[in-house]
């Protein structure tokens, strides 16, 4: 397996096809086990992670500061704020706003152990935030505060995840016209069952050239390969939580006649269901890298042999039979596009 690169959107920063995600680091499992897939993931040729101040209260920050420390200029750390600052308490510790931003990164920067961050995204717009959405903060503010982050070497890029479509053109617009730094890459949900992105938020990106990383790739495990119908579920699957997986959801038949129609797929090509999922994302023309965020080392191996992986233009044809272009209803744009 020889690991692939793409520049992030216009920047010319070079991160690898696939990005380990850390979500999960500090929840499940020893420390040193998340720092072995670290460890894993840097020997596969991984130079790009992403973390967040609000995982698992800061702790994948930490864990992902011990693991990097010593080689950090070597690697690429995206981290984000908004969705809750750890450690910080009051009105004002979530959001857009500069007191938030501002705080969220000195601490990320205090747990991950660096001067910098090469790139931080705003989680969330405000809009999906009920305690927020009626007085969103402006994107003239969060642009400036940004802006100063950069200008003081604590940032080097700036991003989104999930943005509606019109608020990412905004902020393109103001940073043009009003000198602000520009956000180079936004970070959003997008998979072989759901292809809503592609409705108006991947036309944008294009238009700007903003870098596009993938989250939740398998579409927060229905593509893992584990759920068949009818079969009741493992038993320590999100799907007995119903979490991201629900056998009783109106939309979980439909899912279920596409997976069916997808497995002899991957079977033909003699690869996972999970790996089809991944290497289908990696052929999408716009998409910069892919975030595998595994529990274990095994799943982490999987997910990275989809690099290697070539699909033909026949294969592409019959997912787009399966899987209309277009089609889908993806969750994190519902309730805030007006």
């Amino acid at each position: 397996m020889a690991m692939e690169y793409s520049n992030l959107g216009e920047t010319g920063l070079k991160v690898s096809r696939i990005c380990l995600g850390a979500m999960n680091f500090g929840a499940y499992q020893e420390e040193s086990k998340d720092i072995e897939i670290i460890n894993e993931a840097i020997n596969m040729g991984i130079n790009f992670f992403d973390t967040a101040g609000g995982y698992v209260k800061g702790k994948s920050e930490e864990i992902l500061g011990k693991a990097l420390a010593g080689k950090r200029e070597d690697y690429v750390i995206a981290t984000k704020c908004w969705g809750g600052n750890p450690g910080v308490g009051g009105k004002n510790n979530r959001g857009s706003s500069r007191v938030n931003i501002i705080s969220a990164v000195e601490n990320s920067l205090r747990r991950l152990k660096t001067d910098y961050v090469d790139l931080l995204t705003m989680h969330r717009p405000d809009e999906v935030m009920p305690a927020l959405a009626k007085n969103p903060t402006a994107t003239e503010d969060i642009l400036s505060t940004l802006t100063n982050l950069v200008k003081q070497g604590k940032v080097r890029y700036i991003g989104s995840s999930c943005y509606q479509p019109w608020k990412l053109v905004e902020t393109q617009l103001m940073s043009r016209y009003d000198r602000y730094e520009r956000m180079c890459a936004d970070q959003l949900k997008y998979t072989i069952l759901d292809r809503f992105v592609e409705q108006q938020v991947l036309p944008v990106c294009k238009k700007y050239g903003i870098g596009v990383t993938i989250f939740s790739p398998l579409d927060g495990g229905w593509l893992s390969g584990k759920y068949k119908r009818n079969v009741a579920p493992p038993k320590d699957s999100r799907a007995v939580r119903k979490i991201f997986v629900d056998f009783d959801s109106p939309e979980a038949p439909k899912i279920f006649d596409m997976l069916e129609k997808l497995e002899p797929i991957a079977e033909k090509l003699g690869i996972t269901l999970s790996q089809l999922a991944i290497a289908w994302l990696l052929h999408r023309p716009l998409v910069t890298s892919v975030l595998s965020g595994p529990r274990l080392i095994e799943h982490l191996k999987d997910n990275v042999k989809a690099v290697d992986i070539k699909l033909g233009q026949e294969i592409m044809d019959e997912i787009d039979k399966i899987s209309p272009p277009r089609s889908g209803n993806n969750p994190y744009y519902e309730n805030h596009y007006l």
